[in-house]
């Protein structure tokens, strides 16, 4: 690796603004997965994320012409607070582009340091191409959120204090990637001091630009990002962050929203932190990857990125977190429809605690009902709970891997409908933001009948719908059409087992 990296790292003035992060150890995760687990806490930054060590870092090393006409970033929330926190110390105007996703605690951070903020797209790359256009018009300078040599090396500082704090044997590093500034950084730094240490990036599944563009050897354009974790949702990496990663990061792991809300769990306990999705997703990595490569006695290390989550988020990560942690069941269970079956359900499942049960009469010989039970031995035991239940004879459903039982069937289980034989069902995706769902309804309104409907605001940066929708078969045809133009992401459910028990 170039020796520039190096230097530049060595000698970029993050102290000015940043602190160093302490390195703590993680007690109650190391034993559950039998290694020594040490947390880097970037979440303890003055703006409760790494970015301020890349933000100050270029804005020190632009030309004082440049700092005077103002510097522009389009940022989902933690580089803006970084950029905006620089820029206050420095003295230099600063307008930031976010989407109109950005979790409003972000927002009105990157204010709070005096920035201006412009909300503008559902995404990044709508954001950067606002930045874009503002800099054609008043020539501000861009502050790029990683793809730039000095955003990379204030980031690569993280690395530095990391082999300074711990001088022994480590494993790996945990980083997670979004536009791979962290992960390149530490990386150029790590690999130069220490190459027999692994460096191992975490995306999430729905936002793995680094995964397949080294997958295919080229930077490649997601269709669609995931932002639930929205610090790393970058439909492309950096061209200068995908040419670090290409030499100097040894493998990329992907995990799911409910692995980063187990993860969420993991460091609150431990720790006390309160993690983003964002933050929590080199943890979740690091557990996939020592279970995959059967790990023992072994230095891990991952970085908590960042601590910036709307509070009213929570909830949903609360839900996720005890199945995202395989600590909890959901089946659908058919009981006879007489006094005492749910006493004998519960007395087969023995001392296991029912945490959820959902059931509204049907019929006078069978009875539906959604149960949720905890485990204490993860998936081993899922699979013993389902062949006791069968060897007693339930008919089972196990509906824990299913997301539209865990998003919207477990909240409104009440019975189902006598007439529905042309109903539809599709769950749709559309921004969060003022009036989105009244515009969805207005859509959803104007054509065919609508028969079910499930909204639930789960604090995140997309609202979810459950829908059923009375289509004729000789409207089939141009209901296909309508979805097409919709211009909301939809997911057929109509055959779904979830809702042909519980809905139809």
């Amino acid at each position: 690796m170039p020796q520039k990296y190096l230097n530049k790292i060595l000698n970029a003035p993050v102290y000015d603004v940043a602190i160093e992060s302490p390195l703590d150890a993680a007690p109650g995760l190391s034993v559950r997965i039998g290694n020594r687990v040490l947390i880097k806490r970037e979440d303890l930054q003055p703006v409760f994320s790494f970015k301020l060590r890349g933000a100050y870092n270029k804005l020190v090393n632009l030309p004082e012409a440049a700092r005077k006409k103002g510097v522009i970033a389009a940022s989902a929330g933690n580089h803006a607070q970084g950029v905006a926190l620089a820029a206050a110390r420095m003295k230099v105007s600063a307008t930031i582009v976010m989407p109109q996703t950005t979790p409003e605690i972000k927002v009105s951070a990157a204010r709070k340091w005096g920035a201006k903020v412009i909300l503008h797209g559902d995404d990044f790359a709508s954001a950067y191409a606002r930045v874009l256009e503002i800099i054609e018009k008043k020539g501000l300078t861009l502050m790029h959120p990683f793809d730039d040599p000095d955003v990379i090396a204030g980031q690569g500082t993280v690395g530095m204090e990391i082999l300074r704090q711990h001088m022994g044997d480590i494993h790996a590093i945990f980083l997670p990637i979004g536009g791979g500034g962290l992960a390149a950084g530490v990386a150029a730094y790590v690999k130069t001091i220490r190459p027999e240490i692994k460096i191992i990036g975490v995306e999430a599944v729905d936002s793995a630009s680094m995964y397949y563009s080294l997958k295919k050897g080229r930077r490649v354009v997601l269709d669609q990002v995931g932002i639930f974790a929205d610090g790393v949702a970058v439909a492309q990496v950096g061209k200068e962050t995908f040419r670090l990663a290409r030499k100097l990061i040894d493998e990329v792991v992907l995990v799911d929203v409910d692995q980063m809300c187990a993860a969420v769990k993991d460091l609150f306990d431990d720790t006390r932190a309160i993690a983003e999705p964002s933050g929590a997703l080199a943890v979740a990595g690091m557990k996939i990857y020592a279970a995959r490569k059967k790990l023992a006695d072994k230095t891990l290390i991952a970085v908590n990125s960042g601590a910036n989550v709307n509070f009213d988020r929570l909830r949903h990560i609360s839900e996720r977190a005890e199945i995202g942690e395989s600590r909890e069941a959901l089946f659908a269970v058919t009981i006879p429809e007489v006094k005492g079956s749910f006493r004998k359900f519960c007395r087969i499942l023995g001392k296991r605690s029912v945490t959820e049960f959902n059931y509204r009469y049907s019929d006078q010989a069978e009875a539906q009902i959604f149960v949720g039970v905890g485990l204490s031995e993860s998936d081993i035991e899922r699979a013993l709970i389902l062949k006791t239940l069968r060897k007693n004879g339930y008919t089972v459903r196990d509906l824990t891997e299913n997301d539209m039982a865990k998003l919207h069937i477990r909240h409104m289980v009440g019975g189902q409908s006598g007439n529905n034989g042309d109903e539809q069902v599709y769950r749709f995706e559309f921004p969060e933001r003022p009036g989105a769902l009244m515009n969805f309804l207005t859509h959803m309104g104007e054509r065919w009948n609508i028969s079910l409907f499930h909204y639930r605001n789960h604090g995140s940066a997309f609202g979810r719908v459950l829908c059923g929708v009375q289509v004729p078969d000789s409207d089939e045809s141009e209901f296909q059409s309508f979805l097409e133009t919709l211009g909301y992401p939809s997911f057929r459910e109509t055959e779904n087992p979830a809702y042909r028990t519980f809905l139809n």
